[in-house]
């Protein structure tokens, strides 16, 4: 078994921030009416500022694929070039497409020279996952290297457009053309960006991190879906996927948006999330002692303190110190968010030698959690 770094991170946000105030000239306004979930989202999630990959007509500017291809190029230098790359591992909620792979349009862009590729999917541990596949391929002697990403363009999926007929089907039956929280809630919610490390079985530069441990758990076994696209949630709790309804439906009922059952977040996300550590932490023989910085996703500020009272009670919790997050300056990114935060961390100049860091990465699809743990050196 072979020892694995990250001896380098990059990103890649598209045009210019975006504060509260613009959001709406950017996703549109559904019915063309403003929404009155915006300001109390935004209060308790407390993002100030996000990156879109559309302009204010809401025309793309980037693919999902461009973006991840525009974070790689900064790993590449004269000591390793696109032609010493051999394992690509992507991941992503929202692909541009189908099919091919994410992956493999990513590479399509790259056009640098055959590599093994992986797509990994899910919500927002795809990131987490793809990074795990370049890991375990290093670890195992596979390869010598990999570049890992994590990245999403939901922007056109939360565009207005994407509700309003909806919003003209529930007029039509006298209803009101108000589009259910369950969908509004994340428009205010999600962003675009993309992050990639690369990974190497021997350190190098001025900082790496060895990759020390990586655990994943899934309570989908006994839990209903809580987030969602591409089909509807029935009342018994089950999926109907898109394929199962008719074109006419995939419009009036925006079949494709996203969506998520924020009961069902409120009771299990922090619970989960604070077990699934725990249980990884203990199996790994770790104490938060040991940890100099904990980063965590957190897709809204509103479960912070949830999160530290969940970690208390399980004896796992850490002083405020430890904790680094970019959530309020760079949004929500989904998968990407754990390798913006890192590649900020890495470049702070902050980090020492010896120093630990534990990532932690909830996922709401149907309650997955992903963790590693980090050595500086």
């Amino acid at each position: 078994m072979f020892e694995v770094y990250i001896t380098k991170a990059a990103k890649y946000l598209p045009n210019e921030a975006v504060s509260n105030e613009e959001m709406e000239a950017y996703l549109g306004l559904i019915n063309d009416t403003a929404s009155k979930a915006r300001r109390i989202i935004l209060r308790n999630n407390k993002i100030t500022s996000r990156y879109y990959a559309v302009d204010k007509e809401g025309k793309s500017t980037h693919s999902n694929a461009e973006l991840t291809k525009n974070a790689i190029l900064p790993l590449f230098d004269e000591n390793f070039t696109p032609q010493d790359l051999e394992v690509l591992s992507c991941g992503t909620s929202t692909p541009d497409i189908f099919l091919p792979s994410h992956a493999a349009m990513v590479h399509g862009l790259l056009k640098n020279k055959s590599v093994e590729l992986n797509s990994s999917t899910g919500v927002c541990c795809a990131g987490m996952n793809s990074l795990k596949f370049g890991f375990l391929s290093i670890k195992s002697g596979n390869s010598k290297n990999a570049i890992c990403t994590g990245s999403e363009k939901v922007s056109t999926w939360l565009n207005a457009q994407k509700y309003n007929h909806e919003a003209d089907n529930l007029k039509s039956l006298e209803e009101q053309p108000i589009i259910a929280f369950k969908k509004d809630f994340l428009r205010w919610m999600l962003s675009d960006g993309a992050g990639a490390f690369l990974l190497e079985n021997k350190p190098r530069g001025p900082i790496s991190l060895k990759i020390e441990w990586m655990e994943a758990f899934s309570y989908a076994y006994e839990l209903e879906t809580c987030m969602y696209a591409g089909g509807d949630k029935l009342e018994n709790g089950e999926i109907k996927g898109w394929s199962d309804y008719s074109p006419e439906q995939w419009l009036n009922e925006s079949v494709f948006s996203i969506k998520q059952d924020v009961k069902l977040l409120d009771e299990f996300i922090l619970s989960k999330g604070a077990q699934s550590m725990k249980d990884a932490m203990d199996k790994n023989n770790i104490k938060s002692e040991d940890i100099t910085y904990f980063i965590p996703h957190v897709s809204s500020n509103f479960f912070v303190e949830g999160l530290k009272k969940g970690l208390n009670e399980k004896g796992i919790g850490m002083s405020d110190d430890k904790w680094f997050m970019n959530l309020s300056r760079v949004g929500n990114v989904g998968s990407a968010s754990i390798y913006l935060a890192l590649e900020e961390l890495m470049g702070s100049g902050n980090l020492k030698k010896r120093d630990k860091i534990l990532l932690s990465v909830p996922e709401s699809g149907r309650f997955s959690f992903a963790y590693a743990y980090l050595t500086v050196c």
